[in-house]
């Protein structure tokens, strides 16, 4: 499912226990990410879901749902 594989990568970039990640936590307020956090986010998930993140797309981006919505509607 798309919410654990986001979780499982912000774990690992953001080297925190995925049980605190939430699908309304905050990316910069609740999980501390700076904007190269983000960007190695962003790179990972083009990499695991095989997709181009548009960077208009990044301003609305701001909760771990934001991005998993984002998912759901470009990869289904």
């Amino acid at each position: 499912m798309i919410f654990e594989k986001v979780v499982n990568l912000l774990a690992e970039q953001l080297q925190i226990d995925p049980s605190e990640i939430k699908r309304e936590s905050r990316l910069f307020e609740d999980l501390h990410a700076d904007s190269a956090n983000v960007m190695i986010m962003v790179m990972d998930i083009e990499e695991a879901f095989n997709i181009t993140v548009d960077d208009d797309v990044l301003p609305n981006i701001r909760t771990v749902g934001d991005v998993v919505d984002y998912l759901e509607k470009t990869v289904g």
